[in-house]
């Protein structure tokens, strides 16, 4: 099993961001998003580099095809965020509290996901590299045909996960204090989990390859 390799964001000086609103395929550098109302903005394929975005409201706001380079995300919050083919890269997500964000078909590598709850969070085809996710809970998460490697979760709650066609590769899920899966028990190939945890999964694993427990 090899370990996650965590990012390291160290931040420069930064400048408080004082726009309106965002602009698709806007640049962003060196800014400090404090409190900021994003709200159904469009910031379709925008670049957030050396960027911080504190307790902003996300609600709705168009990110899909944004990226993110070693930034932070820190107590962000909405419902109905776009970050569809994103690109994060180099960047910490701090005590989130999202629903209904849309990461289908994002690239994720070198993430940290800590603290916060994040419901119903569609990371389907998706690709997850050297990501942790730490202390946080993820509520129907969908990694329906993800490809995960080099993944940890430490600490979290994972409930009604739904890993239909994930492929997985050095993914450590020991450290989750509630494994619920949904779908997808069948697909937990390249992913190691504790003895407790196969004792609770013990009845899905028979149901799924056909044996009748009495």
């Amino acid at each position: 099993m090899r370990e996650v390799r965590r990012p390291t964001v160290r931040l420069p000086e930064l400048k408080a961001y004082t726009d309106t609103e965002l602009e698709t395929e806007g640049d962003y550098d060196g800014l400090e998003f404090a409190d900021a109302d994003l709200t159904g903005q469009p910031g379709r394929g925008a670049r957030f580099m050396d960027c911080a975005l504190r307790r902003c409201a996300l609600d709705e706001t168009v990110l899909s095809r944004a990226r993110f380079i070693d930034s932070v995300l820190d107590g962000v919050r909405g419902v109905g965020t776009d970050l569809s083919q994103a690109s994060l890269r180099d960047v910490e997500v701090l005590d989130a509290r999202l629903g209904g964000v849309q990461m289908h078909a994002a690239v994720l590598e070198r993430v940290v996901v800590r603290g916060g709850k994040i419901d119903f969070l569609n990371l389907r085809k998706a690709k997850l590299k050297d990501v942790a996710f730490e202390g946080c809970v993820l509520a129907e998460a969908d990694f329906a045909g993800a490809e995960l490697e080099r993944v940890s979760f430490d600490d979290c709650t994972l409930s009604r996960v739904d890993f239909s066609a994930v492929r997985m590769r050095d993914v450590d899920l020991r450290g989750v204090a509630r494994l619920d899966i949904a779908r997808g028990i069948d697909r937990l190939a390249g992913a190691v989990i504790s003895s407790a945890q196969l004792m609770d999964l013990a009845p899905a694993f028979a149901a799924e390859i056909g044996v009748r427990v009495e």
